[in-house]
């Protein structure tokens, strides 16, 4: 599959969305991720379908919305309206899985399921024929800069090993290194914040370039 970068926008500058949005598509990102946090699922509060609709206004790219929130299924619609692409749910929230994803699926959009480190990728299996796509978490979710957990790359294999078509997104400490060794085990999607919009020496363009080279196997 072709390999692809999502800059996640939990990384970028709070205070200049729009322009950073519009960086992050210039720079040659494929999908824009945008991480909404609820504080109950996860600890830490992001924002809302209003600064979707916002970023909907910057770019045409898809917009890869995945919701790290208690109860997706009360909420799908006001992140649809504001104009997400793929909505991601997690495996592991209080909401009816299969229902959540075929109202996603109703709506014209893609469906998405994340699973968190410590959930076994078994939880998948019921729900393969329902997905667009999977996202695997590679560092557990809630904060951004966290350090990669490289005991997650079997579940990556097991998933590509189980679903050779389905498209694997990997989110959480993904830089050039990290990254590579998601792309050997069977990634395509790199969602990258820190390594992209907060590189030590490199713009955004560049470091979006430098990701590319690396996950291109």
């Amino acid at each position: 599959m072709t390999s692809r970068i999502a800059p996640s926008i939990l990384a970028a500058d709070f205070g200049n969305f729009a322009a950073e949005v519009r960086r992050a598509d210039e720079a040659g990102g494929d999908w824009i991720h945008c991480d909404v946090m609820d504080g109950h699922f996860v600890p830490n509060i992001s924002f809302g379908a209003d600064v979707i609709r916002g970023i909907r206004g910057a770019t045409q790219k898809p917009l890869d919305v995945h919701l790290m929130i208690e109860r997706p299924d009360l909420y799908l619609e006001r992140f649809i309206e504001a104009g997400a692409d793929h909505v991601i749910v997690h495996v592991e929230a209080q909401h009816d899985v299969c229902k959540t994803l075929a109202a996603i699926r109703a709506r014209g959009k893609k469906a998405g399921v994340a699973i968190n480190p410590a959930t076994p990728v078994a939880a998948l299996w019921p729900l393969l024929d329902q997905l667009d796509e999977v996202l695997v978490m590679t560092v557990n979710p809630g904060f951004g800069g966290q350090a990669f957990i490289p005991e997650v790359l079997p579940k990556i294999r097991e998933i590509r090993a189980r679903a050779p078509r389905l498209p694997i997104v990997v989110d959480g400490g993904i830089n050039p290194q990290t990254g590579r060794q998601c792309a050997a085990a069977g990634a395509d999607v790199f969602v990258a914040g820190n390594s992209l919009f907060k590189h030590k020496s490199l713009g955004l363009q560049e470091a979006v370039a430098e990701l590319r080279k690396n996950v291109t196997l």
